[in-house]
This record gives C-alpha cells, sequence and structure tokens, in this order.
C-alpha cells in the first residue's frame, strides 16, 4: 500500500485522477492538454499512478489508453475503515463538506456501486495484483466454492470449455447471471458473454462481456476485469461490485480469511 500512499500524496497526480474521473479512458496527448506541464512530466506522473495500480492502461489501436482503477483505493478503504464505522465516517465527511462548501453542487462521490465513477466508452476496466499462481488464480475463479466466498455468496456453474455456457447465482436464493464462454485460455484468459439476471432493471440492459487477464508478475499475478459492451448510462449494478468482489479474491488467496463488504454481507 505504500505505492498508493506515494502516488496520491502528489497533487498533480491527484489532478490527474481527477481528469480521468471526469472522463476515464484518455489518452496522453488528453491529459496533456488539461494540465499545464511538459508532456514528458505527464508521463512521470503517470508512470508512478500506473506502478501504484491506481491507474491502468488499455491498447486502443494505436493509442494508449488510460482508465481509473479503484480496486487499491478499495483496500485501503476496506483494510481501515470497517462497516460498523463506515456509516459514521461517510456522514462526517459530509458533514465537513456542508459547513465548508456553500455550493452542494460540487460535493461529488466518487463510487463504482453508485455509477457517479466513470465509465468510458461503454468499458470499465479493473485490475489487482495478487500474491498467487496463475493457476492457483484461475481455480478460484472456476470453482463454485471458492467463488462464493468472495463474489457475495454467487456460486458461477460450468464447464469452462470455449462456447460452454455458464449460470451464476447464489442457491435457492437468486440468480445472478448467464451468459456463454467464448474463450477460455486456462490459466490466462477467460472471456465470458454476460446476461444480468437478477431484477427487470438489469435485465433491460442488454448482454455486456466480461474478460478476465492473468497475467504472472515474479511471484504475483495481475489479474485484470474489463467489463465492456455497457449500453450509455449503463446501471451501476451491472458493474459497480467489481472492485468489491476483486478485494475479497485478494484477500481470500493471500490471508485465507474472509473480506466483509456490503456486497458480501447482502445475503450472509
Amino acid at each position: 500500500m505504500d505505492e498508493v500512499f506515494k502516488a496520491l500524496a502528489d497533487p498533480t497526480r491527484r489532478a490527474l485522477l481527477d481528469e480521468l474521473f471526469r472522463e476515464d479512458g484518455q489518452t496522453l496527448s488528453a491529459l496533456e492538454g488539461r494540465l499545464t506541464m511538459t508532456r514528458f512530466g505527464v508521463m512521470k506522473h503517470l508512470k508512478v499512478l500506473e506502478e501504484a495500480g491506481v491507474v491502468t492502461t488499455r491498447r486502443a489501436g494505436r493509442e494508449k489508453l488510460h482508465f481509473l482503477n479503484p480496486v487499491p483505493i478499495r483496500l485501503v478503504h476496506d483494510r481501515w475503515v470497517s462497516k460498523y464505522s463506515e456509516p459514521w465516517a461517510a456522514t462526517l465527511s459530509g458533514l465537513k463538506s456542508y459547513l465548508e462548501d456553500e455550493d452542494m453542487t460540487q460535493v461529488k462521490t466518487v463510487s463504482w456501486t453508485e455509477g457517479t465513477a466513470p465509465v468510458a466508452a461503454g468499458t470499465a476496466v479493473f485490475e489487482v495484483y495478487i500474491k498467487t499462481t496463475p493457476e492457483r488464480l484461475w481455480e478460484a475463479i472456476t470453482d463454485p466454492q471458492q467463488r462464493a466466498v468472495y463474489s457475495f455468496g454467487v456460486q458461477v456453474d460450468s464447464e469452462w470449455t470455449t462456447g460452454s455456457s455458464y449460470r451464476a447465482a447464489v442457491p435457492g436464493t437468486v440468480d445472478i447471471s448467464s451468459g456463454t464462454n467464448v474463450e477460455v485460455d486456462p490459466p490466462r484468459l477467460l472471456v465470458q458473454t454476460f446476461d444480468a439476471l437478477w431484477s427487470d432493471e438489469v435485465k433491460a440492459q442488454g448482454t455486456t462481456r466480461v474478460t478476465w487477464e492473468i497475467e504472472q508478475v515474479g511471484t504475483s499475478c495481475r489479474l485484470t476485469v474489463i467489463h465492456d459492451g455497457l449500453p450509455d448510462q449503463a446501471n451501476a449494478e451491472l458493474y459497480g461490485g467489481w472492485p468489491m468482489i476483486l478485494s475479497g479474491l485478494k484477500t481470500l488467496l493471500e490471508t485465507g480469511e474472509t473480506l466483509d463488504t456490503p456486497g458480501s454481507l447482502m445475503y450472509s
């Protein structure tokens, strides 16, 4: 977590995150145009943010797009803000904003769950580093019992072959999603169509796509989850749970423990 605090300590890097919050998926040239700084300076600050994991990048043709990644910040939150103190912290921070800012329209909550965090061109990108092997990580993603531990009690059943179907549900409680495994390359890549089932509102959003990319980095793995094909003004319920799910996955594989989040407590 030292890298996260270092990245957030600099006002220029916080300004870059603000710009990505305002409009996610920007190029280096676009970000350079928003700051009074040389291109080289912006590149240096983006490198620090990438190394801390709070910014992740994707290639789109010749362009390199930068995305705000909430997972490391969520891990900081989950480490020091318990489920009991979170409502108090939110209330006090809201009170501070109210007393210090006469214009309440300027107060914004950065939340993927509430839909106030950016989704660029129908794409949400989440990245986390986990101290594990690709094989162990793949098992945790595809084994229904392990999946349920960190994914709000949701079990995912499938043959896990290219072209096979899958179905996700909290057994005896609610159907979550279904779809097709478009590409299965264990333990590196899983591409799935995603049809949400838990309410009429999310069913109306149509079919989207979820890609899991696993890359070994030394003795750890970089897991990138890309949820794309999201419609304009997409319902935040479609993609808002990913930071909590990935935080729970990291905690489980590195400590063997479960992580209390609003999602994990929903069906407990």
